[in-house]
């Protein structure tokens, strides 16, 4: 049911707190869990972003580290077939680590639900299911030994029973609309007991049909209806894999290759947002390219090279298909599109030859440069206020309260100038941190934003 206005709301709200609220139906049953599906390269990408924070390039570079080592199998593959052998060993370790209760009598098998999946190696899973992650500790530096540790327990847990919940649901009517009430409780641990995952128990009273109930309280809520949220790594590898773009070697180097170019940044939420280089770069693709940037073109292209490589067809014909009308398109666009001239100008000289200064385009956004580059080489950044969260540096302000400022000193007089904004930066890997505007003269920084952190205190 819509509710549009609050009058309406206000109505219904009146309506209710003078109802009778009765049991209508009372529903329990037993519901069963499973385990998910050994990891692939991409699902392994996507949990060790959820659980360790870790990108998709660092777990493949750990995950290769522990293959080399001989600790796991394969690291680049879409299956999630496992072999007898390793099957065996999994019941063998349950049986013996936590009893026949929590081993299956007969192996579960997956399928696989990924779009153009080759199924060349197997899942990802610990060589010998006897090396605990606690047996490995002190072989493994601390990043290696938590990578280790996800796959070894997603590999075992795939091969435990499923987890039981005692699920409760109750239908309670007023006048003339129905709430529901759903609990359940663990009945019986299965597979969470070696891979824990997020639950919430919500326990029932006991309820009977037609039984009366007391109203304690109303709480209206109002809801908005947002938009979908900004990509991750682990929602872009899904979207990829869902789509049949790319292939699981070429996931980490995607998402690496986009942030190296500056396409995209990483927002304090470590989600992506287009940098204006992405949005530039973007618009003249759709423009001019659309059939090339469309999702439908790249996955059907991947799948022409899965025929090719499966001996299904012959390569000439596919990429003569492809590119005789795309080299002639190129062609033409040379002379086409024209070339913009991104710089900007500005009422700035140059401190050093008295030429004016421009805002150019860079690598890392926009900067200040001479017009006379390249025989003149000034330049620098321009001060952004979306970086700026409205806070003096305290370590500056710090220092001028022990010491007196420059300006008193008569040293390079400027006064505020000694006292620097924290402004939001990022490191090279795109972490967000806070550090001082004065750089490399104050040395201030902060992976916390100071100015939570200190509403914080004062709560």
């Amino acid at each position: 049911m819509e509710i549009k206005n609050k009058e309406e709301s206000d109505r219904i709200l009146k309506d209710l707190s003078e109802a009778e609220y009765k049991v209508a139906s009372v529903e329990s049953k037993e519901a069963r869990r499973l385990p998910g599906a050994p990891f692939t390269t991409s699902s392994l990408q996507q949990e060790s972003s959820n659980k360790l924070g870790y990108s998709a390039k660092q777990t493949m570079m750990l995950a290769q580290q522990l293959y080399e080592a001989g600790y796991i199998s394969y690291m680049r593959t879409d299956s999630v077939n496992l072999s007898q052998d390793s099957l065996t060993a999994a019941k063998n370790f349950i049986d013996s680590s936590f009893g026949k209760d929590y081993s299956l009598d007969e192996p579960r098998k997956f399928k696989n639900k990924a779009k153009g999946a080759q199924e060349a190696h197997e899942a990802i899973r610990p060589t010998a299911p006897s090396r605990t992650p606690d047996s490995m500790k002190d072989s493994l530096d601390p990043k290696q030994y938590k990578v280790y540790d996800l796959i070894w327990r997603r590999f075992i847990a795939c091969q435990m029973q499923p987890a039981v919940f005692d699920s409760t649901t109750a239908d309670i009517s007023a006048k003339n609309f129905i709430f529901r009430a759903n609990g359940s409780t663990l009945k019986f641990d299965g597979w969470l007991k070696i891979y824990p995952s997020k639950f919430t128990e919500n326990i029932l009273p006991a309820l009977a049909q037609n039984e009366i109930l007391n109203l304690k309280e109303l709480k209206p809520e109002q809801h908005f209806t947002e938009p979908p949220p900004r990509y991750n790594e682990a929602s872009l590898i899904k979207a990829m894999e869902e789509h049949g773009i790319g292939r699981p070697s070429t996931y980490a180097p995607t998402i690496a290759t986009i942030q190296a170019r500056n396409y995209v940044a990483k927002n304090e939420q470590r989600r992506f947002v287009p940098t204006e280089t992405g949005n530039m770069v973007n618009d003249i693709l759709v423009a001019h390219f659309p059939q090339i940037v469309d999702i439908n073109f790249t996955a059907k292209m991947e799948e022409d090279l899965d025929r090719i490589a499966e001996g299904q067809v012959k390569w000439v014909p596919v990429i003569k298909e492809f590119y005789g009308p795309f080299h002639e398109n190129l062609l033409k666009k040379e002379t086409e599109v024209e070339k913009k001239n991104m710089e900007e100008k500005t009422d700035e000289v140059c401190p050093n030859c008295g030429k004016p200064m421009v805002i150019k385009h860079g690598r890392f956004g926009k900067f200040m440069a001479c017009s006379g580059f390249p025989e003149c080489k000034t330049a620098k950044p321009i001060k952004n206020p979306a970086r700026e969260i409205g806070m003096k540096c305290p370590k500056c302000a710090e220092f001028s309260l022990a010491s007196p400022p420059a300006s008193l000193r008569g040293e390079n007089p400027g006064g505020p100038e000694d006292i620097g904004d924290v402004v939001m930066k990022k490191t090279r890997k795109s972490r967000v941190f806070y550090g001082c505007s004065r750089y490399p003269k104050c040395d201030y920084a902060s992976w916390k934003n100071p100015m939570e952190a200190n509403s914080e205190k004062e709560e």
